[in-house]
């Protein structure tokens, strides 16, 4: 299992023109193979999209 997921990543965004969801980085070819071959292989581009999380942590 990977240790990001993209459902909750912020560059995981809707894409009108396929009407889908899609990544919004720009990954170069070597980066998309291992990111999609290798089920150990951890994303570095991850960003937790929760904007409240950080509130949260304050309380």
């Amino acid at each position: 299992m990977r240790q990001s997921n993209c459902e909750t990543c912020a560059y995981y965004s809707y894409d009108e023109d396929y009407e889908s969801y899609m990544c919004d980085i720009n990954m170069d070819e070597d980066e998309l193979i291992r990111f999609l071959s290798d089920s150990h292989y951890s994303c570095p581009y991850y960003r937790n999209g929760d904007e409240y999380a950080v509130v949260r942590k304050q309380m």
